[in-house]
């Protein structure tokens, strides 16, 4: 969406780009450490913290900060009030309950794909995958899915002076080969990641469209090598994740 610049309020984005530079990578910190994240100057980049501490959004002793709970009302608000992870979550139940493993609902999100539903399963979840994690797109079969879903031009748009973080031996960094997965992946209409993103983690995904045509989400299925290896995850539940995505298509 584009607004005229006289309805931006530029305050408001730096304030959020604060509340954006805390990740995982770092969960504290400093006006400093804040302000290369931000973009900002450290002057700016002090008073904001300082704000979001007084509004509770953050919690600090003195030098750090970092994220108080309040700051999940925004995602709680969301995954009350949002249709699509509340339509999904009843077919990711099922499926988990027929086979016992675990299901993900999955949208995109600049250069990181975002978990919006997911199911429970008696098997081990791999590191990371809780609801509204993110994760690298280039990484996961869910955000291979995605990218096929855009306009050759759009992902080309996407794709140009990337740089594709290696974040095990196994991840795709080179441009043109992750450029003709991503081609393989709009032929066949699904896609596989095999230890790309965590090691030991196995991942099957396939798009899900809405009545139009259009690409909503992506719905996938994970798994470790030693209970499923990749082809017996293609033979037996690529299947039911296109089954799944046709009996989500009326509803999406």
């Amino acid at each position: 969406m584009t607004i005229a610049k006289a309805d931006y309020i530029e305050g408001m984005a730096k304030g959020l780009a604060v509340l954006e530079s805390f990740d995982t990578e770092r969960q504290r910190l400093n006006a400093t450490l804040a302000a290369q994240r931000a973009g900002l100057t450290r002057a700016a980049a002090r008073r904001h913290l300082l704000t979001l501490a007084h509004l509770g959004y953050l919690e600090t002793d003195g030098s750090y900060f970092w994220l108080a709970p309040k700051v999940l009302r925004f995602s709680g608000s969301y995954l009350a009030s949002a249709r699509l992870p509340r339509v999904i979550q009843p077919t990711l139940n099922r499926l988990a309950a027929l086979t016992g493993e675990s299901f993900s609902a999955v949208v995109l999100d600049g250069d990181q794909v975002v978990i919006i539903a997911r199911s429970g399963s008696r098997s081990m979840l791999a590191y990371g995958l809780h609801l509204g994690a993110r994760l690298p797109a280039h990484a996961t079969s869910t955000g291979r899915v995605l990218l096929a879903a855009k306009t050759r031009t759009e992902f080309n748009a996407w794709l140009k002076g990337r740089e594709l973080p290696r974040l095990t031996t196994h991840t795709t960094v080179d441009a043109r080969k992750f450029r003709a997965l991503v081609e393989e992946v709009r032929a066949q209409d699904w896609a596989m990641a095999s230890e790309e993103h965590e090691l030991g983690v196995h991942a099957l995904a396939v798009p899900l469209r809405n009545m139009e045509g259009r690409t909503v989400a992506a719905l996938n299925v994970v798994a470790p090598p030693q209970r499923l290896e990749p082809k017996v995850m293609q033979k037996d539940l690529l299947p039911l994740l296109f089954e799944a995505a046709r009996e989500l298509r009326p509803l999406l």
